[in-house]
């Protein structure tokens, strides 16, 4: 019997790890593809006034940079408005590739996240999301608290520690598409990130308080 018990322990783990990452996957995904936070900080940031452009031409320009970093779409990059750097070039390459990344770790774990909740609720076993909620919220929280702390810091510290060159450093003379990517704007995509990630564990640690009082109620 123990040696069931930490059978389902390790299983219960395993599963709330793949599961967090699914979560933290999913989150970011979600952000970089939901277009409306952007097109709400066209207007929020006063980016046609900072850069002569209107937002339609800001927002085109914006699309195609999303556009480009599917994992479904194969092709060069190439803004209708702006030019680019062979070094900004490289960098959006270098860009599309970690998303890509991210959505195929997206998919696979939510694939493994399925199959083995199934299992895990057909046996009526939900430990597995109160851990979830737990590991979800570690990594988001810590990164939020130095964000909040100084985010410009914090940005260019994310973007050493991933990069290994310095292309990400931009220079509106020669990749000007950097006037309508605002420092801000990115600090709004990791509060969405994070308010996504403490929905979903709390929605999970809710789930979990529920079905473990019916099955105390049934003891």
């Amino acid at each position: 019997m123990l040696t069931s018990f930490i059978k389902n322990r390790k299983s219960d783990i395993f599963l709330a790890v793949v599961f967090a990452i699914f979560i933290i996957s999913f989150a970011v995904v979600f952000t970089v593809f939901f277009k409306l936070l952007y097109y709400f900080d066209i207007d929020f940031l006063n980016l046609s006034e900072s850069t002569g452009l209107s937002a339609d031409v800001i927002r085109h320009n914006y699309d195609v940079l999303i556009q480009y970093q599917s994992l479904f779409y194969q092709g060069d990059l190439n803004l209708p408005n702006f030019v680019m750097s062979t070094s900004g070039r490289i960098h959006f390459e270098e860009v599309k590739r970690i998303f890509e990344a991210i959505q195929i770790i997206c998919a696979i774990s939510g694939i493994m996240t399925l199959i083995m909740g199934i299992y895990r609720i057909k046996q009526h076993e939900y430990r597995f999301l109160r851990l979830t909620s737990l590991f979800s919220v570690g990594i988001p929280l810590v990164i939020g608290f130095f964000a909040a702390i100084d985010f410009n810091k914090a940005f260019i510290l994310f973007h050493q520690i991933v990069f290994r060159n310095d292309y990400w450093i931009f220079d509106e003379t020669t990749d000007p598409v950097i006037t309508i990517l605002p420092e801000t704007f990115f600090m709004h995509c990791l509060m969405l990130i994070i308010g996504i990630v403490l929905v979903i564990s709390l929605i999970l640690y809710l789930i979990y308080l529920r079905q473990r009082k019916k099955i105390l109620e049934n003891i």
